[in-house]
Order: structure tokens, then sequence, then C-alpha cells
């Protein structure tokens, strides 16, 4: 049984959590290659046809009598991001039952780093704006992270991580995620529509009920789910908290029978949509900013755009290695010997790409100025790009070790679905236990000899 003292960080992840986070992370590569190709079009149609792009985010539909006459590019906002909040609520509460997180001493680590990696780009944009005058308002922009972008640039340099770092990269992003939800929740709620709050939460009541009840069927869920996200815009709390509510009632334990969790299941089917359809398309309405030489010159000018950069280059990368190594020295967690601190650093570096809850935040942040919004979406779109450029060169660094590791965590030579570092590990435990149990039955043997020993002593004749 392992102790603190010889727990390994970024060690081998057992087998069916491999397996799930292979599976989730294919998806999330896929949907954040779209990503890639939604915020492409989206800076060229608002800078080759500025016009008709405004037209189109601007052009309203949805029912005025339920307050629900929304613009185009405020239901991908509002409604499209809940998708994505709901299987981020998924995601932590696998986390907390049956992941990384399920253990205290082995979530302090990720859940530190996390903390960590949002409080210091948060001071990096205070520091930058206290000393050149500019708004505070902005110093939640730079606390998040894009796992699906951060995938999509490995996908694109051709830079496969060890699973153990792509473990490690998806509980920050997970992490990330729940404080973002929480920054949101309390920081962006103006007013309060106490009537409409009560519906929402009396919706989330029912949804409770009827999941424990174990009732079926996507025409009650679905229908419900839409009258408690209606309920919760109409409330003043950002609509995306009712996703990310409803993502955490599922059970995500296996119970007897079961091959996968409800949650596992309405994950998998849910999250295609989520990083195919929603995500992109909200990257499609928000990233499309006016870019041109002057404009990029502000971003590095500005307090408010050189805050959310160096929050997102510097202070993410410092912030989420030190504090890793500050929480691996004071648990005395091991980090695995095939990988190095190094790696650590090129992974933090690679958390700076913080661009969909980024530019959320920031399109909240500063609501009232809209000039000054897509100054911080020009920012964002910069300090994603420079810590993706940033993360690159690290990563291209180690990258023949990370493909001999991934290599070795893959080989399957008898072709029987189960990588061999697996059947090793259990092949080395049975001949331990078949050599254990040899060797307390030599015990017993001779103890039984010498017990007999005296008797046949007395049977000889004198």
């Amino acid at each position: 049984m392992s102790t603190p003292t010889d727990r390994k960080f970024l060690g081998r992840l057992s087998l069916p959590e491999r397996r799930f986070l292979t599976d989730a992370l294919r998806t999330e590569t896929v949907g954040g290659v779209l990503l890639l190709v939604a915020a492409v079009v989206a800076l060229i149609w608002a800078n080759t046809f500025h016009g008709s792009y405004e037209s189109v985010s601007d052009f309203h539909i949805g029912p005025a009598s339920l307050h629900l006459d929304l613009s185009v590019q405020h239901w991908a906002a509002d409604g499209l991001l809940a998708i994505f909040f709901f299987v981020a609520g998924i995601e932590l509460k696998r986390e907390l039952v049956a992941g990384e997180l399920r253990d205290p001493k082995a979530a302090a680590l990720p859940v530190v780093a996390a903390i960590c990696g949002m409080a210091t780009p948060a001071l990096v944009y205070l520091l930058v704006n206290a000393v050149g005058g500019g708004s505070t308002d902005g110093w939640a922009v730079p606390t998040a992270t894009d796992i699906a972008f951060a995938l999509a640039v490995l996908a694109v340099i051709g830079t496969s991580l060890p699973s153990a770092l792509r473990a490690f990269l998806l509980t920050l992003a997970v992490v990330d995620d729940l404080f973002a939800i929480l920054i949101i929740a309390v920081f962006f709620t103006d007013s309060l529509n106490f009537a409409a709050l009560g519906g929402a939460v009396a919706g989330l009541a029912l949804f409770w009920f009827l999941l424990r009840k174990e009732v079926r069927g996507w025409y009650v869920y679905v229908p419900l789910a839409l009258v408690i996200w209606g309920l919760m815009y109409n409330s003043g709390v950002h609509a995306t908290i009712a996703g990310v509510a409803m993502g955490l009632m599922l059970r995500c334990s296996i119970r007897e029978g079961e091959e996968h969790s409800p949650g596992e299941h309405i994950e998998h089917l849910v999250r295609p949509i989520s990083a195919g359809l929603a995500v992109p398309l909200f990257a499609l309405f928000s990233a499309g900013v006016s870019v041109s030489g002057g404009a990029l010159g502000d971003v590095f000018t500005q307090p408010v755009t050189l805050g959310v950069v160096l929050g997102l280059v510097v202070g993410k990368a410092f912030g989420i290695f030190g504090g890793t190594w500050l929480a691996a020295r004071f648990t005395k967690a091991e980090l695995n010997p095939e990988l190095s601190w190094p790696d650590v650093f090129a992974v933090a570096t690679l958390a700076g790409i913080g661009f969909t809850v980024s530019l959320l935040i920031g399109e909240l942040a500063f609501k009232g100025d809209e000039a000054l919004a897509d100054e911080v979406k020009a920012a964002v779109l910069v300090g994603s790009l420079i810590a993706a450029l940033c993360a690159t060169v690290l990563l291209k660094l180690r990258v023949r070790k990370y493909q001999a590791l991934v290599t070795e965590e893959n080989r399957d030579d008898d072709h029987d679905g189960i990588p061999d570092v697996y059947e090793e590990g259990t092949a080395a435990y049975h001949l331990r236990m078949a050599e254990i149990c040899e060797r307390k039955a030599a015990e017993h043997r001779e103890r039984a000899r010498l017990a007999s020993a005296p008797s046949d002593e007395a049977d000889r004749p004198a």
C-alpha cells in the first residue's frame, strides 16, 4: 500500500482511467481543431466582410414575451455554452467520485496547481493595471484554461503527450472550469430576480428527484433543462450555471451490472455536441474582432490588454509550475522518474491558452464598453497564440522522449487490446504472489517435519 512518502506524481494511470481519458481527449482534440478553424473563419469574416459579420452576430431571435429575444452572439454565449458547462459539470462530478480528485492526497497537487494557475494571472493583471492606471474589471479574464484549444495545438504540431501529462492537463482544466464557474456566478451577477431564481431552483430540484427515481427518457429531461435554463437566464445569474448544476447532479459511480455510469453515458452522447458544435459556434461569433497593425500594437501598450497577455503567458506558466512544485515538496510526492520538471513547465505553458471561457469572461467584464471588450478579445487571442508558440518550442525539445513513452504505453504485442505494460505488471504481481505462496507452503512443510521429529526419535529402538 502506498504512503504519502512514496506516491508518484504523474505516474501511470489505471487501465480504466487511461481508456476513459483516451476516449474523452479524442473528442476534445477533434473539437479543438474545429475551434481553431472557427476562430480563423471569424477573424477573416470580421476583417474582410465586417458589415455582414456584425449583421449576423446582432440578428435577434427568440420569444420576446419570455425575455429571450436575444442576438445570435448572445445565444451562442448564454445558450450553447450551457452545453459546454453541462459537460464540465459531469467531468467535475466524475473526477470527484472516480477520478483524480476522489483521493484528497492525490487531488492536492492538481487542485493547488489550478488555484495558483488562476490566482497568479489575476495578480499579474492587477499589478500591470495598478502600475499603468488601467481598469481592474478584467482581472478574471486570464484565469481560464481552454483544454480543447490546447489539445488542438498538440494535434497541429504533432506532439503526443504521455497519458500522465495529458491527465494532469485535463484535471487542471476541470478544476479551472469549477473556479471559473464560481467567478462567473459570484462576480458577474448584477441583480437578481428572486421569482425566476426560485423557479430555476425548483426545476433543479425536480431534475434531481427524477434522476434519483431513475426516470428515463430524453423527452423528459431536455424540455425540463430548457425551462431551467430560461428561468436561470431571467434570474440574473449567468445561464451557463444551470448547465453546471445539472451536470453535477448526474450519477457518475458504477453500480453492479453496469459497464458505464449514467453520467459517463450521457457525457459520451453530449460531449461531441459540445466540442463539435456549441464551442466552435461560440468562437465563430465571439472571436471576430477587427485586427490591424495599430490594434495589435495597442495590445502591448494598453494596461488592460497587456495585463491579459502577460497573465496568460507568464502568470499561467509560473503559477501552475510554482504551485505544483510547492505542493509536491510539501506532500513529499515523488515525480515520475520517466518525466522531469521541465515537462511540467511545458504543460503549464500550454495551459496559458485561455480561449473559450476567457472570451466569455471578457464579454461579461466589459459589457458596457464594446470597444474595450473587443480589445480584450484581441488580447486573449494574442496571449493564447504566444502561449501556444512557447509551449510548442518547449514540447518539441522533448518530442523524441514523449514519442518513446507513448509508444511503450501503447505497445500491444499480443494484440489483445490491453497495452503490454499493464499485463506485464499483472504478470509480475501474480508471479510474486506465487513465490510468496510457495515460500509459505515450504515453511509449513518444514514446521510439520520438525513437529513430527521427536515422535520419530521416541519410536526408534534403544
